[in-house]
């Protein structure tokens, strides 16, 4: 196993468990961790992909990471106005 290979293991268990932590009500889905863990692990499946590249995944990966990403960002935007508004 290489370092590619490793990343993208770690990328699809980081995503199967937020989704099973999820499931389980022990993680909010629309909540930072929860979104930071799929950000993650999306990035890391994308990583993984750059030894032996697969079009599809690429894509699929690509887009799971911007809603990661924009849901990160509503989160820190959506802190700033309340802090904003002290």
């Amino acid at each position: 196993m290489n370092g590619f290979d490793f990343a993208g293991l770690i990328g699809v268990t980081l995503i199967l468990a937020g989704y099973a932590l999820a499931t389980m009500g022990r993680l909010d889905q629309k909540g930072a961790p929860s979104l930071a863990i799929n950000f993650a692990g999306a990035g890391l499946i994308l990583v993984s992909l750059y030894r032996d590249f697969n079009l599809s995944a690429a894509i699929v990966e690509a887009v799971w990471a911007l809603i990661a990403l924009a849901g990160l960002i509503r989160l820190a935007l959506e802190r700033l106005r309340r802090q904003g508004s002290r």
